[in-house]
């Protein structure tokens, strides 16, 4: 979608596969950059500057601890344009799991705006910890129906809300 909107989109995964999938079955457009590299090892060794940076990077069932340190999250900082913002999509097992709010806590020694979005009240859903640019954020709405699941996914939406960490 932003692609779509123009928007110069670059996506690094350490798993080729991500990309074909991406492309044949959600119509990913060639316009997209995509690398196959570990994120942190691609920030380190390109000189880009992006105006958002995404963590969605899970193996095992967890995001590599390498990717949740204080030196990772220096290295984002580094790489965002001023008023950047950084995202962390977080896997949430149930109400008394708590680690959005570590890695909040962490984000929380490299930038002084930290945000906790989440929905409690349910189990194995996604949370978001956002740094940097945050101040002004609303929840989330959806701006581009799906051709499926619209409701589905309006629904989710509904249940995130800004939280305060535990």
């Amino acid at each position: 979608m932003l692609s779509h909107a123009g928007i110069q989109v670059t996506l690094v995964d350490i798993d080729p596969l991500s990309f074909e999938i991406a492309r044949r079955y959600f119509h990913m457009p060639e316009t997209v950059n995509c690398h196959v590299r570990d994120g942190a090892d691609f920030l380190r060794r390109t000189g880009g500057r992006y105006d958002a940076v995404i963590l969605d990077a899970f193996a095992e069932g967890i995001i590599p601890p390498h990717l949740l340190t204080d030196r990772f999250f220096g290295l984002v900082k580094a790489r965002l344009n001023r008023g950047g913002l950084f995202l962390v999509n977080i896997v949430v097992m149930d109400d008394d799991d708590r680690t959005p709010d570590r890695i909040a806590r962490t984000m929380r020694k490299t930038w002084r705006q930290v945000r906790l979005l989440d929905g409690d009240g349910f189990e194995n859903r996604n949370a978001v910890a956002m740094g940097g640019a945050v101040k002004g954020l609303k929840r989330p709405r959806l701006l581009m129906k799906p051709a499926h699941g619209s409701r589905a996914l309006e629904k989710s939406l509904a249940q995130l809300s800004f939280r305060r960490l535990r």
